[in-house]
């Protein structure tokens, strides 16, 4: 069977970058058998800059706003190729993006998570992203992903037929919706890797989940997700995506939802810092919390970015 991937993007509110995005899955060397763009509501414009490109393989699917898993779960349905490339609306391919990814499915195939490695776009410049080194089957992903990035939505590409298995993205969630289907993906198939930096990820977006956030309606959680059968690693790598999740909900005032995973994620030996940032952020007074959270996530980020 060949390999024909359906780059599925949703998009909101994201006119200033979408032509960019767009044009960098145009670019690639080994075509896209179709892209479909899921206008998820979009106020500012951005479905009419999705047609002035005019790409002949482009369809433009236009919807109420549901949110980003609605979006994306509606471009799978809509998808005629056999492999579901994700992008977000402000990220880019470098142009050998697909070309790597069809030659990972070549060499491993029956995966069912295909990733690559991806440079982070900041207002301060452009640095790789902490990744693997190794290319081919991701032995331990879990344990791996503990500090280093394997998989992001923009640079992740999944067989159509999973989705039949492991279900699509949770409709309702906002935080960490892709870290549940990488949960749900790993547990039953192997994950593949490449560490060649063939996509650019941007945190100069004006609208990223976490700057918008408005209150999931979603049942749908990390604790549901939790096996506490399951091997260790796997039940850290939870702990990871639901102590995040209640650090970004905790800030935003929702202290009941970081109690609840304070509760049960205080088993994590990996993440007793990001537990204990919950823990101690919870007891503050809610105008206190954004701004302090985003005082250390700004001094990390200048640590990270030189080597520290």
């Amino acid at each position: 069977m060949s390999t024909k991937f359906s780059v599925v993007i949703p998009l909101y509110n994201k006119r200033s970058t979408i032509a960019a995005t767009l044009r960098s899955v145009a670019a690639q060397r080994h075509p896209a058998h179709e892209i479909i763009v899921v206008d998820d509501g979009s106020t500012d414009g951005g479905a009419e800059e999705v047609r002035a490109l005019g790409l002949p393989n482009l369809r433009l699917i236009q919807q109420p706003n549901g949110g980003v898993c609605r979006a994306r779960n509606r471009a799978i349905e809509e998808a005629t190729g056999n492999y579901i490339a994700l992008l977000d609306a402000d990220d880019c391919y470098e142009e050998g993006f697909l070309e790597e990814i069809a030659a990972l499915i070549e060499e491993y195939p029956d995966c069912g998570l295909y990733c690559t490695g991806f440079q982070i776009e900041s207002e301060e410049g452009i640095y790789p992203a902490p990744a693997p080194t190794t290319r081919g089957i991701v032995e331990h992903f879990f344990r791996d992903s503990a500090h280093r990035y394997i998989a992001i939505p923009s640079t992740s590409v999944v067989p159509r037929r999973c989705f039949a298995e492991v279900g699509g993205f949770p409709e309702g969630m906002k935080i960490g919706e892709d870290l549940y289907l990488w949960i749900k993906l790993a547990r039953r198939y192997s994950v593949c890797f490449s560490p060649k930096l063939l996509v650019r990820y941007s945190r100069v977006a004006e609208n990223r989940s976490t700057a918008i956030y408005t209150p999931e309606q979603c049942d749908t959680s990390f604790e549901a997700l939790y096996d506490p059968n399951a091997e260790i690693d796997e039940r850290e790598f939870i702990a990871r995506a639901a102590l995040g999740k209640a650090l970004i909900l905790c800030a935003k005032g929702d202290t009941e939802a970081a109690r609840r995973a304070i509760a049960t994620f205080s088993y994590t030996k990996t993440y007793r810092r990001t537990l204990n940032k919950v823990r101690w952020l919870n007891r503050l007074p809610v105008a206190w919390r954004q701004p302090l959270l985003n005082g250390y996530n700004w001094l990390a980020w200048k640590i990270a970015k030189k080597g520290l």
